[in-house]
């Protein structure tokens, strides 16, 4: 009860601080995650250790909201990874090879789902979809699977093993009672099980532009650059012919980043959105195309009234090169 009323108490102040600094409206599963975060006991907590997951980036600003910046830097990078896309917000970070995961605005306004990556390993964000809480249950149940497969130790490990998985069963009841209790799979089972829900598009779905990282581009038009409909999985082949452009033939992306800001200009934002999203993933600390994605993003946010997002790009070009992503006052 008394987690429950602090999240009434408090909820106003934190979605007046997001909406002031971020533009964007919070959704009711990001405070979901802040009522679990504040409904685990000293078990469950060990638990959540345990799976190395821990609440980051926006969730440090529900504790105070009023909690200001580090003086010269911008409250919108606090949390943002070198590759982050603008339309990535962090909440969570996953432990290992910088895995962190975060809400994803695709019109800069509303949360449309959750995606993650490793920001120090390959791969990319994926399609956004579901809320931080399956998030957690997914991981939660990989690591049963893990557990499952260190059965048949010795004795001592053994003995270890069943104490984590008498905290991870804990860790789940506790879960359940916000989200997926209809799902009683576990571990291995669970991700068979539920897998297809996430790889199968359905005609309703929103139809983005695939992008260098995996995440999609939400925009009508046509792009310089062939691309097709961004699916659940890595398109390999074509990631990474386009990543040896970006990176190996500099006329020709600056070809490309001139066709794309005259096609924003005439009312196409597609190839700048896509073509900017594709830059800022594979900037890897070269100048030139971090200025190059910056100007493509700020003008095809512009033109799709995605004002937010044109800001928070500026904010992030700005700090690209902060050595930590922690920005706020301590």
């Amino acid at each position: 009860m008394a987690a429950e009323s602090r999240v009434a108490r408090d909820r106003t102040a934190i979605e007046r601080r997001f909406a002031d600094d971020w533009g964007i409206e919070l959704p009711d599963s990001i405070f979901r995650y802040w009522l679990f975060l504040l409904s685990l006991g000293p078990v469950e907590q060990r638990a959540l250790h345990d799976t190395e997951l821990r609440p980051y980036g926006i969730m440090d600003l529900f504790d105070d909201p009023a909690c200001p910046p580090r003086e010269g830097l911008d409250v919108r990078v606090h949390g943002r990874y070198y590759r982050d896309p603008p339309e990535f917000l962090t909440f969570m970070h996953g432990g290992t090879d910088g895995l962190h995961f975060g809400l994803w605005y695709d019109d800069g306004r509303t949360c449309t789902g959750v995606a993650s990556y490793y920001n120090n390993d390959g791969g990319g964000v994926g399609l956004p979809s579901g809320t931080p809480l399956e998030a957690v249950r997914e991981q939660i149940e990989w690591w049963q699977a893990h557990l499952d497969s260190e059965a048949g130790e010795d004795e001592p490990i053994a003995a270890n093993l069943a104490e984590e998985r008498f905290r991870l069963r804990a860790l789940r009841e506790v879960l359940v009672t916000f989200e997926t209790g209809d799902r009683p799979e576990e571990g291995r089972t669970y991700h068979e099980t539920y897998r297809d829900e996430d790889e199968v598009l359905e005609d309703g779905d929103p139809i983005r532009f695939e992008t260098l990282d995996g995440g999609g581009a939400l925009a009508d038009g046509e792009s310089v650059v062939p691309r097709g409909r961004q699916r659940p999985y890595d398109r390999y082949d074509w990631c990474t012919n386009l990543h040896k452009q970006l990176t190996g033939d500099p006329g020709s992306v600056a070809a490309w980043v001139t066709e794309a800001m005259q096609r924003c200009a005439a009312g196409d934002p597609a190839s700048a959105l896509t073509l900017g999203r594709d830059l800022h993933w594979a900037s890897e600390g070269d100048a030139e195309r971090e200025r190059q994605a910056h100007e493509l993003l700020v003008a095809a946010y512009r033109a799709l009234g995605r004002h937010n997002l044109a800001a928070i790009t500026d904010a992030h070009h700005r700090h690209r090169d902060l050595p930590q992503v922690g920005v706020l006052r301590t």
